[in-house]
Parts: C-alpha cells; sequence; structure tokens
C-alpha cells in the first residue's frame, strides 16, 4: 500500500527530484508515514528521507536538493518498522538504491543470511534485505541484470520494486509479484523518458501512455528503451494503453478536506455510475458482455475488505429479494483459509474501489483456479482484478483521495443495486414492469443523495455532544444493519472514538448491557416493515438511559422522536434505495464528529487508501 515513482530520463532533461515529489503527491493517498527519493547522478547514489508527511520531504529537498536525470521515490506505509527516517525508503548500499511496495515473508530468514555475510543493516524493514541481497550479487561480479534476475525468485511475498544500480547510470529496473506497477512512457520525442510507477495515476503527470506489467513480471528501462521479462525469464510485449487518469492534481476546491468534498460528490457521480446500466427511457438495466451464462449461476459469494465488504451485505439483502439466490458473504482476508467450496455453478463477486486490493485479489486467483467464474466491481477499469475477472462492472467515482471510502461506497451500492435487478429479470424472477419500477427508484437516488446533504448543519450542531462519547453503538435491521457497521467503521476510522454496529436484534443478546447514560446510540430506521422492530429495540436502549440518535424520515420521526436526544430527518425514498440515501448522514456524522475532535480526516492514523498487502 505503498506509493512509488521511477523516472528515467536524458541529460537534456531537468532535475527529476522535483517531478519526483510532484508524483508521490498524487500518491499519499497510498500512505503517509514517511517518504523519500533517491537519484543517480554523476556515479553516485544521493538520498533524501523524512518520516511524517510528504511536506516534510518537501523541505528537506528544498534545503538540500538532489542532482540527477533518473530516479526513484517512495511515499510508505510502514509494516515492518516504526515511521522513522531510518525504516524510510529508498534503502541504500554502495551499490543500489530501492524502494518496495509489499512485504517480504522470508525476511528473517534472508536477514539471517545478510548478516552472516558481515553485512550491516541500518532499520528494521524487510526491504533493505532486498537491497544487500542485490548487493552482495553485485560484489559477486554479476551485472545489475542478473544480479536482479537471481534475486527476484528468492524472495516470497507481495512486492513491486523500482531499483536504482550504481553500475548501470540511465537504467531503472522495476518488478512486480503481488502488488501493482505500471510502465510509463515518454510522449516528447524530443526529450525521451520512461517511468516506474504503483498506477496511472502517479504518472499522470509525466504521461498517459501506460503498459501494465503482470504477475512475475521483471523489466529494464532507459529512456529510450523498455525490456520486459515474464516470470520464467523470457522476453514479452505487453500493450501500451492509453490512460483516462488526470494529470492535474486533484484539488479540493472550495472543501476543508477532501473527504467533505468526496461525500458532495455523491449525487453526480452515483448518476455517472448509474448512467453505464440504466436506460431510463426503456426502463430496463444493461450489464457489460460476459462470455458466460450469469442465468446460470446458482449461488453467489461475495468477497470484499471493509467498506467495501459492507456494500457487499447491503447487495446481499437485494439480490437474494430480487434474484432469489443465495448469497454468502466472505471477509476476504478469510477466504482461502476457511478452504471454500468453489465450482462452476457459483459466482464471485468481488467489490474493491483500487483493484489491487491484496486479500481480494488472491480470493479472486484462488477461486479462478478452482474454475470458479468471477465478477469485479471496482472503480480502476485498468487494474488487476479488472483485468482478470470475467464479468467488469466498474463503478465510475472518480478518483477519491480521502482515506475512509465515502462516493466510491455509494457507487459500489448503486453498480450492485442494477446488477441485482439485472440478475433477477435474467433469472425470470422479476418481470418487465417490476424491472422497469426498480429502475426508476435507481434514477431518484441521486436527487435524494442531494437532499440528504442539506443535514449538515443539524448533523455538525450534534457533533460536538457526539465527540466527547467514548463508545458509540449504531442498530439498524435488514439493509439498515450494513448501514450500522458502516456508520460505526467511518467514525472509529477517523475520529478514533470506539463504535460498533449490530442488528438491533441482537442488543438484548449481550451488547446492551454496555448501555448507560454515557452510551450514544445511533438508530438507523427509516419508515418501512422493519421500522417497528427497530424501534422497540430503540425503547429498550432507552429505558436503561442509552442517549439515542435516531435518523429516519418525516414518516418514522413522526411516530417515535419523542424522548431522543436528537433526530436526523432523511428524505423518505422507497426501501430499495434507502441504503443509497442513508449513507449520507453516517458518512456527515462521521466527518464532523472527527472534525470535532481534531483529528486529521483526510489521512486518519495508521490507515492507507489502497490496501496491497495482506
Amino acid at each position: 500500500m505503498c506509493g512509488i515513482i521511477g523516472i528515467v530520463s536524458t541529460s537534456a532533461s531537468a532535475a527529476v527530484a522535483p517531478r519526483l515529489l510532484d508524483g508521490l503527491r498524487r500518491l499519499e493517498y497510498r500512505g503517509y508515514d514517511s517518504a523519500g527519493i533517491a537519484t543517480l547522478h554523476e556515479g553516485a547514489l544521493l538520498r533524501r528521507r523524512a518520516e511524517g508527511r510528504l511536506d516534510n520531504l518537501a523541505r528537506a529537498l528544498a534545503a538540500d536538493p538532489l542532482a540527477g536525470h533518473t530516479g526513484i521515490a517512495h511515499t510508505r506505509w510502514a509494516t515492518h518498522g516504526g515511521p522513522t527516517t531510518d525504516n524510510a525508503h529508498p534503502h541504500a548500499t554502495e551499490a543500489v538504491a530501492l524502494v518496495h511496495n509489499g512485504i517480504i515473508e522470508n525476511y528473517k530468514t534472508l536477514r539471517a543470511e545478510v548478516l552472516a555475510a558481515g553485512r550491516t543493516l541500518t532499520s528494521q524493514t524487510d526491504t533493505e534485505v532486498v537491497a544487500q541481497l542485490l548487493t552482495l550479487a553485485v560484489l559477486r561480479g554479476l551485472t545489475a541484470a542478473e544480479a536482479f534476475a537471481e534475486t527476484l525468485p528468492r524472495l516470497h511475498g507481495a512486492f513491486s520494486f523500482a531499483v536504482l544500480f550504481k553500475s548501470e547510470p540511465g537504467t531503472l529496473y522495476g518488478a512486480r509479484q503481488g502488488s501493482p506497477l505500471v510502465l510509463g512512457h515518454g510522449t516528447d520525442p524530443a526529450l525521451p523518458e520512461m517511468f516506474l510507477g504503483s498506477d496511472a495515476l502517479g504518472l499522470a503527470p509525466f504521461t498517459n501512455r501506460i503498459t501494465y506489467l503482470e504477475e512475475g513480471d521483471r523489466v529494464r528501462l532507459t529512456a529510450t528503451s523498455c525490456e520486459i521479462h515474464d516470470r520464467g525469464g523470457a522476453l514479452v510485449d505487453r500493450p501500451i494503453t492509453i490512460s483516462s487518469a488526470s494529470a492535474a492534481l486533484i484539488e479540493k476546491g472550495n472543501h476543508r478536506h477532501f473527504m467533505e468534498k468526496e461525500i458532495h460528490e455523491q449525487p453526480i457521480v452515483v448518476a455517472q455510475t448509474l448512467g453505464a446500466y440504466l436506460d431510463p427511457l426503456a426502463e430496463t438495466v444493461g450489464l457489460p458482455p460476459c462470455d458466460f451464462d450469469l442465468a446460470a449461476i446458482t449461488r453467489i459469494q461475495i468477497v470484499a475488505c471493509g467498506t467495501a465488504l459492507l456494500a457487499g451485505h447491503v447487495a446481499s439483502y437485494w439480490l437474494e429479494s430480487l434474484a432469489r439466490i443465495p448469497v454468502a458473504i466472505e471477509n476476504a482476508s478469510e477466504f482461502r483459509y476457511r478452504e471454500p467450496v468453489c465450482g462452476p455453478d457459483a459466482l464471485l463477486l468481488v467489490i474493491s474501489q483500487s483493484g489491487e486490493t491484496a486479500d481480494t485479489l488472491a480470493a479472486l486467483r484462488h477461486a479462478r483456479a478452482a474454475g470458479q467464474k468471477v465478477a469485479a466491481v471496482v472503480n480502476v477499469p485498468s487494474s488487476t482484478m479488472a483485468r482478470e475477472a470475467d464479468l467488469l462492472l466498474p463503478t465510475h467515482a472518480g478518483p477519491e483521495i480521502g482515506v475512509a471510502s465515502t462516493k466510491a461506497f455509494t457507487c459500489q451500492l448503486a453498480v450492485l443495486a442494477a446488477f441485482a435487478v439485472a440478475l433477477a429479470r435474467l433469472r425470470g424472477t422479476i418481470d418487465a414492469e417490476a424491472e422497469a419500477a426498480h429502475v426508476r427508484m435507481l434514477t431518484e437516488a441521486p436527487a435524494a443523495m442531494n437532499a440528504a446533504l442539506a443535514l449538515e448543519a443539524p448533523i455538525q450542531a450534534l457533533a460536538q455532544p457526539l465527540s466527547r462519547a467514548q463508545d458509540i453503538l449504531y442498530i439498524g435491521r435488514g439493509p439498515d444493519f450494513p448501514m450500522a457497521l458502516e456508520g460505526a467503521l467511518k467514525l472509529k476510522e477517523i475520529s478514533y472514538i470506539h463504535a460498533e454496529g449490530y442488528a438491533a436484534g441482537e442488543l438484548k443478546h449481550g451488547p446492551i448491557a454496555l448501555v448507560d447514560e454515557h452510551m450514544p446510540v445511533i438508530v438507523i430506521a427509516p419508515s418501512g416493515p422493519r421500522f417497528e422492530k427497530t424501534i422497540s429495540n430503540m425503547a429498550e436502549v432507552m429505558a436503561r438511559g442509552g442517549q439515542v440518535v435516531l435518523i429516519s424520515d418525516a414518516a418514522g420521526l413522526a411516530a417515535q422522536a419523542a424522548g431522543t436526544m436528537a433526530a436526523i430527518e432523511v428524505p423518505q425514498v422507497p426501501s430499495f434505495i434507502q441504503p443509497l440515501v442513508m449513507a449520507v448522514p453516517v458518512q456527515l456524522l462521521a466527518y464532523h464528529v472527527a472534525l470535532a475532535k481534531g483529528t486529521d480526516v483526510d489521512q486518519p492514523r495508521n490507515l492507507a487508501k489502497s490496501v496491497t498487502v495482506e
């Protein structure tokens, strides 16, 4: 989940360090514990590193600039070793400098080998061991290419690398196994150059001509050449694609944080996403083509992590009620380890904002190896999951910079709702009239979400008392249960308040023991068939002194708002699209509570946006 940038240019070009820093700014969502840059200049490896946010590295470079036309850069999410300067990348020896995204699982064995060879280690990281192994190979007389090819098969785990060898000026090496890495091809024939990056977004300021490395690939780049070898060592060609990633630095506009901006973008991006699936004139849902018969699928396994998993949880209600197909919800990190029953009768439905989430990608490959078909809901259509799935269901959220997912989540819900309707029609469990009714409901969702944004002022007023709580419970029934889980997840992610979501009916089976006058309980209960049951659970909380915040629509609040700590009125919509609308107040609540506590909303501690390690 770290970010990597590499540039190899010509002596006619300007120094690469400022451009490397610019690329890192687009990748800081991947990690912000520390950052660093290394260049190769006049036969010397030069390096600047800083712990903390990227601004610290920028100040270090301003005070002591780096020369050189070939360089690598890294922004880190700490795995092995704390977020210190010594542990920051690039790691360097007298022979090499390298940056790494991933985890080397057998680093302890390799570390012992390096120490036995008389080498000195200066960090606690697994990455430094790789730099030392490459150095030992070079000291034995191997060329850079030979050392790289010999070392990579010895590494167990997930990784992508960008490497400078002192012995090869004007050359950049890269490799990927389990972590993404892309190549960029320069666009100015007068100033040839090549690039490496964790994703196309990081390379967008430099080029839109992208090559996606495949699993096990390694590459040698000069300013004018690109040589790719596959896992078996064979020389291969990988196609160049034109990326749509914007070269403009994504700005917050008039918003205080990216998260706030992305919450407010939701009506637009959900409308864009639905527009790719719905025909509002014909009132039908269309899916992208696939090479298998969706109607023949007899069960679905949904696999995801974090917020994406909760989108899948909501989808399970839609899929079972509309398409009448059994659905199992799986934590991607556990999927392979319980020896799941996979087969051609089942569809694996993976959900990921980045399309690179390590656990989810591993689950995808496990299922495909068992002969199972895979559908992928992703926000990056060029991602690994998108390329490896049998059916791609793209969202159209645009780049999401805030670490806590907001617009990506609601766009996932939009795609999953459309998918449920389409699958139901294919299976014959709904007719054309019902399909049309559901299309009409979905087309209403963006406007209702926009109306829900008007709740910001009353939610902001509520945030201050909630920010003083030590613990908060969220409860809901049916699809509102995963929305309770999502509300609690958002709150703990960015405010650091301990929060838990529960099915409302489960309170009396244990969690109600926690309720007292100091325990706020957020009740998600829009009017509808589950309202009265949820309100009875709310009454149990109030009878024990719990401070209740009721989130409901006008009909629900008219029936039962008395005695609550506060009531938040959401637009009244059909139950099918309630989760899309309900996402807005739970996001705003977490955002404003975090503001009241003074935490870093966009870059909460210990978290990163794209989780590319298991």
